[in-house]
């Protein structure tokens, strides 16, 4: 009998798999930082030691309409602290903000103001205009609450400083010329409020926006480098087998496995990505009982980035992450990618910026050129998304209370209604109103506004 000796077993060799490099995307954001001397977005020139400076070398507005604005939000203080104590005390989550709104909206009646409100498609949206044609400034609203904590990122605050800058310019407008609105916008703690409004149309024919941020102790952010951080939110769902987890786990796929695993390579991946990253995130699902092999699993995550090119790249690494998990335990990810519009990172236009200073300055508050710190990740807003739009702005000046209270704390809330909170509110409302003003009195102040906007990539929406 003769016997065939068997044929060697030839290699299995698996097909490559290899996840996004980010390496191009991360040598153009620091060739960018280095041209901008470490400074992002600015006017052309931010980064020489010309460009940085607090001076405009706009007039703006006559002084006398500065005055007349600073009388008006004074003699409002009282309207003013009601306002943002009856919203701290009625506090309302996003796109239920109906009681909010009805309060703004009776505070700019009283002035005689015809207020619109379910602007936009959108049920607690609002806005009221004085004037006609262009230039037209938008002051921009918020008046939405943290779930369980109410208004302790200061929204009562932002929505009575924009009702007090918009009612005591508002009788100056037809003398300056051009138009002036007020926009509330629901929903910036989550659903996107502001790009439901640009979507709508509602910045359409606006040339310029701002608004003001409540911010911990006497904090005042800089004319340079107050830019915020872009995020999107990721959903997944682990889809695996149910087993018996004593006896027949063989026969399961572990859905909870793959979301484990999903979050600890994401947790990795933190030590390799740029330091204005951040990726957090939570497992919402991890299975029913302890014995049985989970058949689904849920989690969500953010994604922040200070650019939009690296919260691209940033987002399609973590989706790498989320999708190998499945591949290593034999189990399929359903993948929810901006389950809510994307915040853009916030791109201040500088010049506006510094009448916004010089006007603050007036009160007696100081503004820093640049951060007394490096600035490493940070919070966002979809007021970056209208920054993208138009020139816009979105300071943030301290309530005066503790040091170590900051937003989204319980205890943050309770500060926006003590006296220095409300002193603060004057002082942004006048100061607010004043940069709007100096933006419709003064051409060559718009001209420049524009020329900045546009030099930093001018006009750009989201595209995934």
């Amino acid at each position: 009998m003769t016997t065939t000796a068997p044929t060697a077993a030839q290699p299995r060799t698996a097909q490559p798999r290899t996840g996004t490099d980010p390496l191009a995307t991360y040598l153009a954001h620091a060739e960018a930082e280095q041209a901008l001397g470490g400074h992002a977005g600015g006017e052309p020139g931010a980064g020489s030691a010309e460009g940085l400076t607090a001076a405009s070398p706009f007039a703006g507005a006559p002084e006398a309409v500065h005055g007349r604005i600073a009388d008006s939000v004074e003699a409002a203080r009282d309207d003013l602290r009601a306002l943002a104590v009856a919203l701290f005390e009625d506090p309302e989550v996003g796109f239920e903000e109906h009681r909010s709104v009805a309060r703004i909206a009776e505070l700019l009646a009283s002035g005689g103001h015809q207020v619109e409100t379910g602007s936009f498609g959108l049920p607690t949206a609002f806005r009221a205009s004085v004037g006609t044609g262009a230039p037209h400034f938008a002051i921009v609203a918020e008046y939405d609450a943290l779930p369980g904590i109410g208004h302790a990122c200061g929204h009562n605050i932002i929505a009575a400083v924009a009702a007090g800058a918009f009612a005591a310019l508002a009788p100056e407008v037809a003398a300056l010329g051009g138009r002036l609105s007020i926009i509330g916008t629901p929903a910036e703690e989550g659903g996107g409020g502001k790009e439901h409004v640009l979507r709508a149309g509602g910045f359409d024919g606006v040339d310029a926006a701002g608004m003001v941020h409540p911010s911990v102790g006497s904090e005042v952010s800089p004319i340079y480098g107050s830019g915020t951080s872009g995020v999107r939110r990721l959903r997944v769902r682990y889809h695996g087998r149910a087993g018996h987890a004593a006896a027949s786990p063989h026969l399961g796929l572990n859905a909870l496995d793959a979301v484990v695993t999903a979050y600890q390579s994401i947790a990795q991946l933190r030590q390799h990505i740029l330091p204005i990253d951040r990726i957090h995130g939570i497992i919402t699902n991890g299975g029913t009982a302890a014995n049985v092999v989970p058949d689904l699993t849920e989690a969500e995550f953010l994604v922040r980035s200070s650019e939009i090119d690296t919260l691209k790249v940033l987002t399609e690494r973590v989706i790498d992450a989320l999708e190998a998990a499945a591949l290593a335990t034999g189990t399929t990810a359903e993948i929810d990618v901006d389950f809510e519009p994307p915040y853009l990172p916030l791109k201040p236009n500088v010049l506006l910026t510094k009448h916004w200073a010089r006007r603050l300055e007036a009160r007696g508050r100081a503004v820093p050129l640049t951060p007394a710190r490096v600035r490493l990740g940070g919070p966002s807003t979809d007021m970056g998304n209208v920054s993208w739009a138009i020139p816009a702005v979105h300071p943030a000046l301290g309530l005066g209370g503790p040091a170590d209270v900051a937003p989204h704390n319980a205890a943050f809330a309770a500060s926006t209604v003590e006296p220095p909170a409300i002193d603060a509110l004057v002082d942004a409302a006048i100061a607010l109103a004043g940069l709007a003003a100096d933006y419709l009195a003064d051409g060559g102040l718009r001209a420049a506004v524009r020329e900045e906007f546009d030099a930093n990539g001018g006009a750009r929406r989201w595209t995934s």
